[in-house]
């Protein structure tokens, strides 16, 4: 059986897939390009970034899309959040993803600009108020998902709820979905279609460092952690040395050069750690990842990805 299309306000993507955001510089302008290319949807992580370099990377992943489209993910607790926002609209992008924290504010930017706005919730009382505020699409996100948590409760748990109170606005389920089976479970709930991020990791595209990748390659179930970011939620990581240091509380003293949160405890620098990540410097590096991890051992084009997802749910339909 053939998968449906996904369609999100006036946009419709030809399979109901979005490739997660994920910052900082882990989802850039090559991957999600290349996902858009597919008919899926290629999301650019926003957060972390500063308003002219999200500004250029949408521009870059435009002209590479082939008419795909292209979205990008920004954090409300980011401190830029509205600037952000304006660069992402001034670029042009297709639609504008939004969680870690909620704004009203970000649908009015959606009216003015026509650009839908999709919201990431973790519980059925959000979802519902994020269709009341005007959001062409709800992702709900469950426990399972890599980076910043907004819940301690499974996806296949929090979907049925979302679904029960959310009407008129297309579903998508995120968080631990590793192959097209798992897609096909979510459909059948109900869902108009699933986020999948850290699969695209594992993706040639992807411009994180080679020993970032390794690292994920070689993960175990057991590896993959809960941490207290200084962002103020839990978030999902690999086991390493800076892990062991942060469990700890015995990171140091933080200067905070960024200033790129609302909000922080200064613990110690969630950006620093992020880019160290994206370099290779594996032991100083919070390595964002979600629970099924270790399911993946390949790295293989954006293109490959997709086709192979798209081949085991359709048999599995």
């Amino acid at each position: 059986m053939k998968l449906p299309s996904l369609q999100i306000g006036s946009l419709t993507s030809s399979i109901p897939l979005i490739q997660g955001g994920m910052s900082v510089r882990v989802s850039t302008a090559p991957l999600a390009a290349a996902v858009a290319r597919e008919g899926a949807v290629g999301v650019i992580g926003g957060s972390g970034l500063p308003p002219k370099e999200l500004h250029d990377e949408i521009i870059k992943a435009k002209k590479s899309a082939d008419g795909g489209i292209i979205a990008v993910n920004i954090m409300f607790v980011a401190s830029e959040f509205v600037d952000l926002v304006k660069a992402s609209i001034d670029a042009g992008v297709d639609l504008i993803i939004t969680g870690a924290g909620f704004s009203r504010d970000i649908y009015k930017y959606g009216t003015e600009s026509g650009i839908p706005i999709v919201s990431i919730v973790s519980s059925a009382k959000l979802a519902k108020v994020s269709e009341k505020c005007g959001a062409a699409g709800i992702i709900v996100e469950g426990f399972e998902a890599g980076g910043h948590l907004g819940t301690d409760r499974p996806t296949s748990e929090i979907v049925p709820e979302v679904l029960s109170v959310v009407k008129n606005t297309p579903v998508i389920a995120a968080g631990g979905i590793a192959n097209g089976q798992e897609w096909v479970d979510y459909l059948q709930m109900g869902c108009a279609g699933v986020q999948i991020a850290t699969r695209f990791v594992l993706s040639e595209e992807c411009t994180v460092s080679m020993a970032f990748k390794e690292e994920l390659l070689k993960a175990k179930k057991e590896d993959v952690i809960v941490f207290d970011s200084p962002v103020g939620i839990p978030g999902h990581a690999l086991k390493n040395k800076f892990m062991e240091k942060v469990l700890a509380k015995n990171t140091g003293k933080t200067y905070c050069r960024y200033q790129c949160m609302k909000h922080c405890s200064k613990a110690f620098c969630i950006l620093d750690s992020l880019n160290k990540a994206q370099e290779g410097d594996i032991d100083n590096a919070v390595l964002f990842t979600g629970t099924n991890v270790y399911k993946f051992n390949d790295i293989l084009p954006a293109k490959t990805i997709i086709k192979n997802l798209v081949k085991e749910a359709e048999s599995s339909c």
